[in-house]
C-alpha cells in the first residue's frame, strides 16, 4: 500500500512511453489560459459521437488493419492476396505542439456520426437558444437536482440514524479491493496493485454475470443497505412455474412450483455460498462432422485435391461462408484462416490429386472454394424447401434431444439453463477489427470440460468413449461447466438463463448500487472537480479520469471482456493519438473501444478539464504514450470505493440513465392521451437519456427502407380512407354539400401514378393471401390423409383478387367508388373513416419515433443502464401496458422489477 501523502508521486502507475511531470504549477495553468482563443462552449455536451463502421478507415488504436468491403454479391477471393498498400499503412497523422492540434484529424477521410443537433431530442425547439446549450443547461439542473437529492438523504439518514456504540465493521463490499478508509481518513495515493486473474479471468464481482471459478466471499447483496423500504435485501434462486418437461429433466414428474419472490426473501447470512444442491445433465455437444460427397473437392491451381477429413472439415468452414464477402475478402480473416488451414495440412498429411501424387499448398489465392460454396448452399436451399410437416418432424426430433439439457434444479427449484449447447466448431469471426478473426475454433472435446454439480447429484454421463475433465462441487459458483477456448484461451461457462434468480440478482444488485451512489454523488462531484487543480499530476489525472467518466459515461478502459482480447481501451488507457483538443474547450476522442469498434466523441468539456488534457499531451509526448500515465483502472476504482463500498466506474453510466430518466419521468404530468402518445412520451424520454448519456448507433443500413415501407403503409391508409370518403357519396351524395368538396378530395401526398402501383399491390396482396391459404388447407387436408383439393379450386379462389382488378380499373375510370360491406350507411362509413384516421396518426406517431431513434441506441439505455422498475412505474402510473415496453423476452428476464413494484405507485429511483 503506498503511503498516506495522496500527491506522493512514486511509485509510478506505468511506464509506456514519455511520463508526465510529477507535479503541475499554478503558473503553467494560468500560463494556458492566456494563450487561449475564443469564446467557450457550453459544457459539458457530446457534440457529435458514435461508432464509425466505415471500411476505408484504417484506424485501429493506431496499429491497426484495414478490412476490405466488396459487394456481397461478388466473391473476389482470388484476388486476396492484393497487398494494397493503404490496408496495413498506419494513418497519417500530424502533431502539433501548437495551441491546437485539430490537425491530426483532417487526414481523415471518414464519415463522421451524426451532430448532436442532428438527432431528434424530446423536447420544445420554439426557442432561439442553441441545442448544445439546452443539453448543457439540462444535465447542470439534473445535477443540481442530483445534489440536493444527495444532501436531503443524508440529512434525513443522520435524523433517524441513533446513537449506538461503535462497532468493527466487516468489509462486504464486492469489489475486489480493500475498502480505501472511512470517512474523514485521507484518500489513498495511486499506485494500489490489483488481485491477480484465476483461470484467465479477473476476480472481480462485477455487475456483469461473469463466473469466477473460484470467488473469494462476497455479501453483494447486503453490502450496502439502501435506505428506503422500497429496495428489498435479494435471497438466491428462484424458480418461475416451469412447465413439465420432457422425463429426462430434472425434477420431472412434480406438480408446477409457485413463484418463488427472491427479492422479498431475507438476506443469507453468507451471500458467498450460492447453492446447497445441484442438478444437471452437461452439455450438448454439435453433431460430427459429415464428410463431401466424393465428387465435390477443394481446388488449388485448377486441380481438384483430396484431404484428411480434418483438413476437408476446415475446408468448409471457409467455402460454406463465401457469401459473407464482409469476412471472406477481409485480408486478416485469410491470412489467419490459411495459416491454421496450413497446420491442419502439415499435420495431417497434406493434400494429393486424384493420382494420389502430393499437391503443395503454398498460396491462398490459388485456392478455390466455390464446389464447396456451390454444394453448401444447394444443401442449404433444399432443407428451406421441405415441406413443413417435414420441418415440424425435425424441430420436434430437436426438442426431444435438448430437452434434457434445458433445466437444472437449483436447491431442488427448477431453473432454466442459458447456454448448454457447446459451440460447434468453425472460423472465428470476432467483433470490430478483431486481429484473430479467420482463426480456427476447434472442436471442443468432453476431456476439456469441467463439470460442476451437487456432491449428492448423479454426474452426467460424457459421450461414450470420453472422459470429463473434472468433477468438482464449488457451491460459491454459479456455473454448471467450462472450459477453455483456443482462439484468445479464455473461458466458456454453461450458466443459468436469464430469467434465472442468478441473473435477477445481478441487475438487482447493480441498480441498488446505483441507487446508493445518490447519496455519494454530489460530494464525489465536488471533490474532483476541486482536484482538477490540483497540484499532484496523479490526483489530477485521476480527477480528469473521473469527470470523463461521469459526464460523457466513457468505459474506464484495462477492463478486458474475457471474450475479446483484442486491444481496445478506455479513459485510463488512452494514447495520445486518442484525444485531439481544440480550442477553447473541445475534445475530440477517436479509438477502439468496447468489441474492437471504432468509436467517435467530439465534446465541449470545462476549460480546467481541457487543460488538464493539454498538460497529459504535453512534449515530449508522441503518439503511443499513455495520457493518464500515472493512473491505471485499479487505482481509479480503489479511490472511488473509498466514498462507497463497490463503488466502481461502471455504476456512474447506470446511475447517471436511471437518475436522468427518473428526473423526466417525475416531471411527466398525467394526461388523456392516447396509448400511442403515451409510448411515444416515454420513448422520447429514453431518447432523451441516450443523448444525455452518449449511447449512440451507426443508422442501420436498412432504416431508409423501413421508413420507406412505413410510409407507404400511412399513404395506404390515407387512400383506404379517401375511398371511404367517396363510398359516403355514393351512399348519400347530399354529403358533398354538408362536409364540402375540400373534404372529399385527394390526399396532397398520393397522386395517381402512386394509386396505380398501390392498387397493383393490393391485387398481387390478396392473390398471395390466397395462394398460402389454399396451401395451408392442403397441407392440412393431407396430415389427415384425405385427398388435397385440385388445382381448379384454387383457380376459383383467384377469381377474387381478379375481381378487385376490376374494380380499381372502374374506379380510376368513373372516379366513383362503390360502397362494400353489408347495408352500407353514413353513420358506418363514417366510423370507418374515424377508425382509419386513428390508425394514421398511430402510424405517423411510430414513424416519427423510430426516425428519432435512428442515431440513438434505445435498447442500450432501457436493457442495461436504466433502473427496469423506472418503466414499469411509468406504465402504471400512465396506465400503459407493461408489455409495450418490454418483449416476452425481457419480462421475463426483469420479473422480479415488475413484481417488486407492482403494488407500489410511488416507488422512486
Amino acid at each position: 500500500m503506498s503511503s498516506d501523502n495522496s500527491d506522493d508521486d512514486m511509485p509510478l502507475a506505468r511506464t509506456n512511453g514519455k511520463l508526465s511531470a510529477s507535479t503541475i504549477s499554478k503558473t503553467e495553468d494560468k500560463a494556458m489560459d492566456r494563450r487561449s482563443s475564443g469564446k467557450a462552449m457550453p459544457a459539458p455536451v457530446s457534440i457529435r459521437n458514435g461508432p464509425i463502421d466505415d471500411g476505408a478507415s484504417s484506424h485501429t488504436n493506431g496499429n491497426g488493419k484495414r478490412k476490405s468491403r466488396s459487394s456481397l454479391n461478388h466473391v473476389n477471393y482470388k484476388d486476396a492476396s492484393d497487398s494494397e498498400d493503404g490496408r496495413l499503412a498506419k494513418r497519417q497523422k500530424k502533431v502539433v505542439a501548437d495551441d491546437s492540434d485539430d490537425e491530426v484529424l483532417s487526414k481523415r477521410k471518414t464519415k463522421l456520426p451524426p451532430a448532436a443537433n442532428e438527432t431528434a431530442v424530446a423536447e420544445d425547439s420554439d426557442d432561439d437558444m442553441p441545442l448544445n446549450a439546452k443539453l448543457a443547461a439540462k444535465k447542470k439542473a439534473i445535477e443540481k437536482n442530483a445534489e440536493k437529492d444527495a444532501k436531503a438523504i443524508r440529512a434525513s439518514e443522520a435524523k433517524s440514524k441513533k446513537p449506538t456504540p461503535k462497532k468493527a465493521i466487516k468489509d462486504e463490499s464486492d469489489s475486489d479491493a480493500p475498502l480505501a478508509g472511512a470517512k474523514g481518513r485521507k484518500r489513498p495515493a495511486n499506485g494500489v496493485n490489483g488481485k491477480a486473474k484465476a483461470n484467465g479471468v479477473k476476480q472481480e464481482d462485477s455487475d456483469s454475470d461473469a463466473p469466477i471459478r473460484k470467488k473469494a466471499k462476497t455479501a453483494a447483496a447486503g453490502k450496502t443497505k439502501v435506505k428506503t423500504d422500497k429496495a428489498t435485501p435479494v435471497k438466491k434462486a428462484p424458480a418461475k412455474k416451469a412447465k413439465k418437461e420432457a422425463s429426462e429433466d430434472p425434477g420431472e414428474g412434480e406438480d408446477e412450483e409457485e413463484e418463488y419472490r427472491w427479492w422479498d426473501a431475507p438476506k443469507k447470512e453468507d451471500d458467498s455460498i450460492k447453492w446447497t444442491t445441484l442438478e444437471h445433465n452437461g452439455v450438448l455437444f454439435p453433431p460430427e462432422y459429415e464428410p463431401l460427397p466424393k465428387n465435390v473437392k477443394l481446388i488449388y491451381d485448377g486441380t481438384p485435391v483430396n484431404l484428411d477429413i480434418e483438413a476437408e472439415e476446415v475446408a468448409g468452414f471457409f467455402g460454406s461462408m463465401l457469401n459473407s464477402t464482409h469476412n471472406v475478402e477481409n485480408p486478416t480473416f485469410q491470412k489467419n484462416f490459411f495459416s491454421d488451414f496450413k497446420e491442419v495440412l502439415d499435420r495431417t498429411g497434406g493434400a494429393t490429386d486424384r493420382h494420389g501424387k502430393k499437391v503443395d499448398i503454398k498460396e491462398f489465392a490459388k485456392l478455390d472454394f466455390k464446389p464447396i460454396f456451390e454444394y453448401y448452399h444447394a444443401k442449404n436451399e433444399a432443407k428451406k424447401a421441405r415441406p413443413a410437416a417435414e420441418k415440424k418432424a425435425e424441430k420436434a426430433e430437436r426438442d426431444k434431444i435438448e430437452a434434457p439439457y434445458m433445466y437444472c434444479k437449483w436447491d431442488g427449484r427448477k431453473e432454466k439453463v442459458g447456454n448448454f449447447r457447446v459451440e460447434p466448431p468453425g472460423l472465428f469471426r470476432g467483433r470490430g477489427e478483431h486481429p484473430k478473426t479467420g482463426k480456427v475454433k476447434k472442436r471442443v472435446m468432453p476431456e476439456q470440460i469441467t463439470i460442476n454439480i451437487g456432491k449428492d447429484a448423479m454426474v452426467p454421463p460424457p459421450p461414450e468413449g470420453h472422459k470429463w475433465k473434472a468433477i468438482q462441487h464449488d457451491n460459491k459458483a454459479t456455473w454448471l461447466a467450462m472450459w477453455q477456448e483456443n482462439i484468445n484461451g479464455s473461458y466458456k461457462y454453461v450458466m443459468l438463463g436469464a430469467t434465472s434468480a442468478v441473473k435477477g440478482q445481478s441487475d438487482f444488485k447493480k441498480f441498488e448500487k446505483a441507487r446508493e451512489l445518490k447519496k455519494h454523488i454530489a460530494k464525489i462531484r465536488k471533490e474532483y472537480t476541486q482536484d482538477l487543480k490540483a497540484e499532484s499530476m496523479a490526483d489530477r489525472q485521476r480527477a480528469t479520469a473521473v469527470y470523463l467518466i461521469d459526464k460523457f459515461a466513457l468505459r474506464a478502459g484495462n477492463e478486458k471482456d474475457t471474450e475479446n482480447e483484442a486491444e481496445t481501451v478506455g479513459c485510463c488507457s488512452l494514447k495520445y493519438e486518442h484525444v485531439t483538443l481544440r480550442e477553447p474547450n473541445t475534445v475530440i476522442f477517436d479509438f477502439l473501444g468496447k468489441d474492437s469498434i471504432r468509436f467517435y466523441d467530439e465534446v465541449t468539456v470545462d476549460r480546467q478539464v481541457f487543460k488538464n488534457l493539454r498538460v497529459f499531451k504535453k512534449p515530449p509526448k508522441k503518439e503511443g504514450d499513455d495520457i493518464f500515465d500515472r493512473l491505471t483502472t485499479t487505482q481509479l476504482n480503489k479511490h472511488l470505493s473509498s466514498y462507497m463500498p463497490g463503488l466502481t466506474a461502471k455504476v456512474f453510466r447506470t446511475y447517471n440513465a436511471s437518475y436522468t430518466m427518473a428526473n423526466l419521468l417525475r416531471d411527466l404530468p398525467v394526461s388523456n392521451a392516447t396509448m400511442a402518445e403515451k409510448i411515444k412520451l416515454y420513448n422520447d424520454c429514453n431518447r432523451e437519456v441516450a443523448i444525455l448519456c452518449n449511447h449512440k448507433r451507426t443508422v442501420g443500413a436498412s432504416h431508409e427502407a423501413q421508413m420507406e415501407k412505413l410510409g407507404d403503409r400511412i399513404k395506404g391508409l390515407k387512400y383506404q380512407k379517401w375511398r371511404n370518403k367517396m363510398m359516403l357519396l355514393d351512399v348519400d351524395p347530399k354529403q358533398k354539400k354538408k362536409k364540402g368538396a375540400a373534404f372529399f378530395e385527394l390526399d396532397a401526398d398520393l397522386d395517381d401514378a402512386w394509386i396505380l402501383e398501390h392498387q397493383n399491390f393490393l391485387v398481387e396482396e390478396q392473390r398471395t393471401k390466397i395462394q398460402k391459404k389454399f396451401e395451408k388447407d392442403n397441407q392440412k387436408l393431407e396430415e389427415e390423409g384425405k385427398k388435397p383439393m385440385p388445382d381448379k379450386e384454387l383457380k376459383e379462389r383467384l377469381k377474387v383478387a381478379d375481381e378487385l382488378a376490376k374494380k380499381f380499373k372502374k374506379e380510376n375510370k368513373t372516379k366513383k367508388v362503390e360502397a362494400e360491406g353489408r347495408g352500407p350507411t353514413v353513420e358506418k362509413i363514417e366510423g370507418n373513416i374515424q377508425k382509419i384516421e386513428e390508425r394514421i396518426r398511430t402510424l405517423e406517431l411510430q414513424a416519427a419515433d423510430r426516425d428519432g431513434n435512428k442515431e440513438v441506441a434505445l435498447g442500450t439505455s432501457k436493457i442495461n443502464y436504466i433502473d427496469p422498475r423506472l418503466t414499469v412505474v411509468f406504465a402504471k402510473k400512465f396506465d400503459v401496458p407493461i408489455e409495450k415496453f418490454f418483449s416476452k423476452t425481457l419480462r421475463e428476464k426483469f420479473n422480479w422489477a415488475i413484481k417488486s413494484v407492482e403494488d407500489d405507485h410511488h416507488w422512486e429511483f
